[in-house]
């Protein structure tokens, strides 16, 4: 029997990093990043790498699946799945205990029920086709689709909802081929704790986060990739910081709009986050949600301890 994969979760600014890291030190961990923008070097601030984080009482917990891609790659949930599965095992080898930690419940999701829908074919066809339409429309066309994508489909940008809408499709009018991409296996048993502060909080967390992201060097960071050679098309790709402070340096907005558009897409970012993770609890996935009111010593010795003994029962089941 398998023992189980350590997973904290959480919405953006519910700070999940600081928590794993400090779980990890108690444990003698490492973190697996589950964060679809923090694979990218020289993305650091406005992916929220927060890699002081990762030095605990002087000692330094080592991470994995960040800064493994150049900015302007592609990168997808089967290049996550593959990757995660080469450093999980070098984890367990060393004898240490491996902690996913991240927001993106869609990459979450597909290590834990074993779907690799990211194999769908691209049709160039319908992409052509949903290019015109405005992002409500499509979102419209996905909820009409009937079909059973719906409950792990990642809409929370508008490249993902076009994709989310070929998938559907794909599923639709190729049954047969589409069960090639899907499996029921779980190669991990999960024991999962989150972290949702209450949305007074979060927006509170995400406000001042984001002002002082701003005043730390975000937008010369995005003027730095474009002067790297990212095309603006490429660095709007990766949507929320990017596409927003993108826009204002190539005087599509002024700072004010950027700044305002920008925190109310990431407190909307937020839920979707929160409707994803309540989408993996529809799909047998129990999530243990942490009490806010817990002091941060209080969620770190519960997450530590509970998970220890968890750990201790199946060694003595095998």
């Amino acid at each position: 029997m398998t023992l189980p994969l350590l997973v904290i979760l959480g919405p953006t600014a519910s700070g999940k990093t600081h928590i794993a890291t400090r779980v990890a030190h108690e444990l003698n961990g490492e973190i697996l990043s589950a964060d679809s923008r923090q694979v990218y070097k020289n993305m650091d601030i406005g992916t929220g790498k927060d890699l002081d984080e990762y030095i605990v009482n002087g000692q330094n917990i080592p991470y994995h699946l960040i800064n493994i891609r150049e900015a302007g790659e592609q990168y997808n949930v089967n290049d996550f799945q593959h990757d995660f599965e080469q450093a999980y095992h070098q984890i367990l080898t060393k004898g240490h205990c491996p902690i996913l930690c991240g927001g993106t419940g869609f990459y979450i999701h597909s290590l834990l029920r074993g779907h690799a829908y990211a194999a769908v074919p691209v049709n160039e066809r319908l992409r052509e086709e949903l290019e015109g339409l405005p992002t409500e429309s499509l979102l419209a066309r996905f909820m009409q689709m009937d079909s059973a994508y719906h409950a792990v489909a990642d809409t929370s940008t508008r490249k993902r909802l076009v994709r989310a809408i070929e998938i559907a499709e794909f599923i639709l009018t190729e049954p047969d081929r589409s069960r090639a991409f899907t499996s029921s296996e779980n190669k991990y048993e999960p024991v999962i704790y989150g972290l949702n502060p209450p949305v007074e909080i979060r927006r509170e967390r995400i406000t001042r986060r984001l002002r002082e992201r701003l005043k730390n060097g975000l937008v010369d960071e995005v003027q730095q990739l474009l002067n790297n050679g990212l095309s603006a098309e490429q660095l709007i790709y990766y949507g929320l910081e990017y596409k927003y402070v993108t826009q204002y340096l190539t005087g599509e907005t002024d700072y004010a709009t950027m700044h305002a558009r920008l925190e109310t897409e990431i407190h909307r970012f937020a839920k979707r986050q929160m409707t994803f993770f309540r989408k993996m609890e529809k799909d047998r996935l129990v999530i243990s949600w942490l009490p806010d009111d817990w002091s941060e010593t209080e969620k770190i010795q519960f997450i530590s301890t509970n998970y220890q003994e968890l750990k201790d029962r199946f060694s003595g089941i095998k």
